[in-house]
């Protein structure tokens, strides 16, 4: 039915599309793309590409950030995770830990939280788990039982 170069091309096609939120949407959930996406209203929820996404000027996100590159212009609270180059203009305003390999910050951006620059893994540590580490690690000096899952 499809042959090797149909499907190429409409794998291509799908990691260069883009997708756009409008300023007058307000989404609930997790957005998992292919391509680029571009946020200009609100979302509540993670937020995954596996190109770029761009944080307009009046987009609202509340949740994760997990991409390969972003450049972000909007607000953000939550953490954000780029593995590769994090943009973040003079309108942003992050509350949230950064996870980045490089990062540009322009005069004027707001940003509320830590940085860390390295290599971006699958399996880099995040708040619940360092919460819960930090926890643990709590009980065993109080001297009280510590139950893993």
């Amino acid at each position: 039915m499809f042959n090797k170069g149909e499907e190429k091309k409409s794998v291509a096609q799908m990691v260069n599309s883009s997708n756009v939120i409008a300023k007058e949407t307000s989404i609930k959930g997790d957005i998992i793309t292919v391509g680029n996406i571009r946020i200009e209203g609100k979302v509540d929820g993670t937020l995954s590409s596996q190109t770029k996404i761009v944080i307009g000027e009046s987009a609202f996100l509340k949740g994760n950030i997990d991409t390969k590159e972003a450049e972000i212009a909007g607000q953000v609270e939550g953490e954000i995770r780029c593995h590769e180059i994090l943009f973040l203009k003079k309108t942003a305003v992050i509350h949230g830990n950064i996870l980045t390999k490089k990062i540009v910050i322009e005069n004027g951006a707001v940003f509320n939280g830590t940085c860390k620059m390295t290599e971006v893994t699958t399996e880099s540590v995040t708040p619940k788990k360092e919460l819960k580490l930090k926890d643990e690690e709590a009980r065993k000096q109080s001297g009280k039982e510590v139950l893993t899952d």
